[in-house]
C-alpha cells in the first residue's frame, strides 16, 4: 500500500508528496491552530474545494524556513499583537517572538505557487 503526505477523509484524494499537496489550487491555507506547549503540534488547517478542512502539524513545514529563531515567548506581554490567539490571522508576526517563526512558514505556505493538475503529473 503506498503511503501519501495526506489523504482527505471526505473525498478520499490523496497527495503524494508535500510539494503536490501545496501546489493543488484546489487547497487552500485558511488558519493556524497554535500549541503553545510544542509550536511544531499546532495545526495548519486548509480547505479543499470538497468543502472538508484539513489539519496538518506545523511541524511538517517547519524545514521550509531558514530564518531566525527566537528563544523567548512573548505571547501576553504588552509588545504581543496576539496574532496566534486568532486562527484566521495568518499575517507576519512583528515581535521577536518563540513564536514568530512559524508565522513565517505560514507566510511560505500561504504564498506556495499553485499549479493546475496537468503540471502537478509533470512535477
Amino acid at each position: 500500500m503506498a503511503e501519501f503526505f495526506k489523504t482527505c477523509n471526505n473525498c478520499n484524494t490523496s497527495w503524494e508528496d508535500r510539494v503536490s499537496f501545496l501546489a493543488d489550487p484546489a487547497l487552500k491555507l485558511i488558519g493556524y491552530q497554535v500549541s503553545f506547549k510544542n509550536l511544531n503540534l499546532g495545526y495548519f488547517l486548509f480547505n479543499h474545494d470538497c468543502n472538508s478542512t484539513l489539519a496538518i502539524h506545523a511541524g511538517e513545514f517547519e524545514d521550509l524556513y531558514d530564518g531566525p529563531v527566537f528563544s523567548e515567548r512573548h505571547t501576553g506581554d504588552a509588545s504581543c499583537p496576539g496574532m496566534c490567539l486568532h486562527q484566521s490571522d495568518l499575517r507576519r508576526c512583528p515581535v521577536q517572538c518563540e513564536c514568530a517563526y512559524v508565522r513565517e512558514v505560514l507566510q511560505i505556505v500561504k504564498n506556495w505557487p499553485k499549479t493546475n493538475k496537468q503540471d502537478q503529473e509533470n512535477l
